[in-house]
């Protein structure tokens, strides 16, 4: 009897854990496509904006960018223009040496003042 009942609880923890994966698996694949919809920039669209276009516009065209990564986006790129207020994404064209692109737009009165592109650290 006592063996039985071993057995028991030790199917119970292993199912209570085997759920605890399953739902750290559904709520990670959630956050990842939080992450995509909110960073990722078709290339084309960093080419087709050209500066000096219209902050409204430009901003119309891309997600909102705001995500846990915003951070990370940020390294290793050159200097924020003074002044200006910047927004990063990810390029979601083939990655270049291995490594993703990082798309940069930076707005200042009321205008695309520049965009620059740059390797992921």
């Amino acid at each position: 009897m006592a063996q039985r009942k071993g057995c028991l609880i030790g199917c119970g923890v292993a199912l209570v854990l085997g759920v605890g994966v399953i739902v750290a698996l559904v709520f990670g694949a959630g956050k990842l496509l939080d992450v995509a919809e909110k960073t990722l920039v078709d290339p084309k669209v960093y080419e087709e904006v050209r500066t000096g276009d219209a902050e409204s516009e430009v901003r119309a065209k891309l997600p909102s960018g705001e995500s846990f990564v915003k951070s990370a986006l940020k390294d290793g790129g050159p200097a924020e223009p003074e002044g200006s207020s910047c927004a990063w994404y990810v390029s979601s064209g083939e990655a270049e040496g291995g490594k993703e692109t990082v798309l940069r737009f930076c707005f200042k009165d009321g205008k695309l003042a520049e965009k620059v592109r740059y390797p992921m650290k």
